[in-house]
């Protein structure tokens, strides 16, 4: 055997180190009274550090609990010194010799728990607190995407719902407006219509809790619940004027494509112009559109509004096929994920409404599949996009069920424009830029519908005029009527 020991190299400097090998033997070495003497005078040392070091952390002492020798031994250092070791030294060799594995990255969380939940000052504040979830909380706000989320199981359940067409609530379309839950839309004949929830409501409180701060998914798990059960709701409504409704909760059924009687600028019933409303992309939303579309070629129309305002987006599948039935075998879009590579997704040939002249209503609340709609339709000739920019949602999610019910939802990949321009942060210009007062809709003045309805019969011409070409940027349009003022401005939506 050999052992290692610091001698300076042959006609070195004698301040330089090297490590040698030195074999092991009687000879030359040190005596047995120099080697007793020596253990000795360690022991003696150790002992006395031993005091030293005790006087130093022991927690009566006022100086040990605030001050210890800093690492390079040149000072103390304003840190606590009477921190004791959760484990033995043996117990702390043992941990650190096991595998890097899921448990010894989270164990220091877990002790940080036990201590809170041991010596933290107000017990209670940290007994109501969810540990778990703030946790998880915290490392998905770490990430820096909004879109990666975790839901527990009863929201998730109460979030999935929708997709399939119906759930329990008020009724009523919701978004995020500069940190504000905000009323898109009450739903017609809903609880929240009849209850006098209005478009363009803040929600300030929920049952008297505020809203400040919340996510969209948490207003929709709170303010959804059981039919027959009511939920109180303080709003502002545009005007300024708050008021405090209460609203009965009830089984919603919500239609994913309507098609709805419209009017002109002048009031008068539009004939010759179908419109069709897609609330959300759901598993039927296809099948509801080719029954549309069919009636609308049964009544001779060889022109169609799409109205995506306000649609939080849904099914990719779905979005790609119901986008299909409007082109022919081109790109819907284009989706890289986290290797970098591209997955274009196509429609097939053929489609129920090829021979249509189309017009997409957008608005900051068109979000996810709405903007790939809005995207591949433009970027195929396929139709003018009329209203304003879209959210800018452009993230892949998919929902991994957790083992306690619970779900993460994970952006796995973003999706570009068939012509490979991002969508995240960016969203969806329309080639013809129109605002609307905040009380537009409820003055009967959808000012964007008008401009559609007018672009498809060639009337339309922002200077008085005759011009039925898209324009080949958004134009900002202002109404010669009442209300020439902001869009109603959203993001992501979800249904209450």
């Amino acid at each position: 055997m050999s052992e290692l020991r610091w001698d300076p190299p042959a006609g070195g400097d004698g301040g330089q180190r090297a490590v040698v090998p030195e074999p092991t033997g009687s000879g030359g070495g040190p005596g047995r009274g120099s080697i007793a003497l020596l253990i000795f005078v360690m022991i003696g040392a150790a002992f006395a550090l031993g005091i030293g070091v005790m006087r130093v952390i022991d927690a009566s002492d006022d100086y040990g609990q605030f001050l210890r020798s800093s690492r390079d031994g040149s000072g103390p250092a304003g840190i606590p010194a009477a921190v004791q070791p959760v484990d033995s030294e043996e117990q702390a060799a043992e941990r650190a010799e096991a595998a890097p594995g899921r448990d010894s990255r989270f164990a220091l969380l877990d002790e940080i728990i036990e201590v809170l939940d041991r010596e933290f000052v107000e017990p209670a504040t940290f007994e109501a607190l969810d540990a778990r979830e703030a946790a998880i909380n915290g490392i998905l706000d770490a990430l820096g995407d909004e879109h990666t989320v975790f839901i527990d199981a009863e929201r998730y359940r109460l979030g999935s719902e929708d997709i399939g067409g119906s759930f329990e609530g008020i009724g009523a379309t919701v978004n995020i407006v500069e940190g504000a839950i905000v009323i898109i839309r009450p739903f017609n004949g809903s609880p929240a219509e009849q209850s006098g929830i209005r478009s363009g409501d803040i929600i300030l409180e929920v049952n008297g809790e505020s809203t400040e701060g919340w996510s969209l998914e948490q207003a929709v798990a709170v303010i959804r619940g059981p039919r027959g059960t009511d939920v109180e709701l303080l709003v502002r409504h545009a005007d300024g004027e708050e008021e405090l409704i209460v609203v009965t909760r009830d089984r919603i059924v919500v239609p994913s494509v309507e098609s709805l009687p419209i009017t002109d600028r002048s009031g008068q019933p539009v004939a010759d112009i179908g419109y069709i409303l897609i609330s959300q992309f759901t598993e039927r939303t296809r099948n509801e559109l080719i029954d549309l579309l069919d009636a609308a070629r049964n009544a001779g129309l060889d022109s169609l509004i799409i109205d995506v305002r306000g649609n939080p987006g849904g099914l990719l599948r779905a979005t790609v096929e119901t986008t299909g039935e409007f082109m022919d075998e081109g790109i819907v879009l284009r989706q890289i994920d986290r290797e970098g590579d591209e997955e274009i997704f196509r429609d097939s040939a053929g489609g129920a409404g090829l021979e249509l002249q189309l017009v997409l209503l957008i608005n900051e609340g068109s979000a996810s599949g709405a903007e790939v709609m809005a995207a591949a339709l433009r970027d195929q000739g396929r139709a003018v996009l009329i209203g304003t920019t879209t959210t800018g949602k452009g993230t892949v999610n998919i929902p991994r069920q957790l083992s306690d019910g619970s779900v993460l939802y994970v952006s796995i990949a973003r999706y570009l424009t068939p012509g490979s321009e991002p969508v995240e942060g960016v969203g969806i210009a329309p080639d013809i830029e129109i605002a609307i007062p905040d009380t537009g809709f409820e003055a009967g003045q959808d000012i964007q519908l008008f401009v559609a309805i007018e672009y498809l019969r060639g009337e339309y011409d922002p200077t008085a005029g005759a011009d039925t070409e898209p324009q080949s940027g958004p134009e900002e349009v202002t109404s010669d009527d009442d209300g020439d003022s902001d869009e109603d401005q959203s993001q992501d939506s979800g249904s209450e």
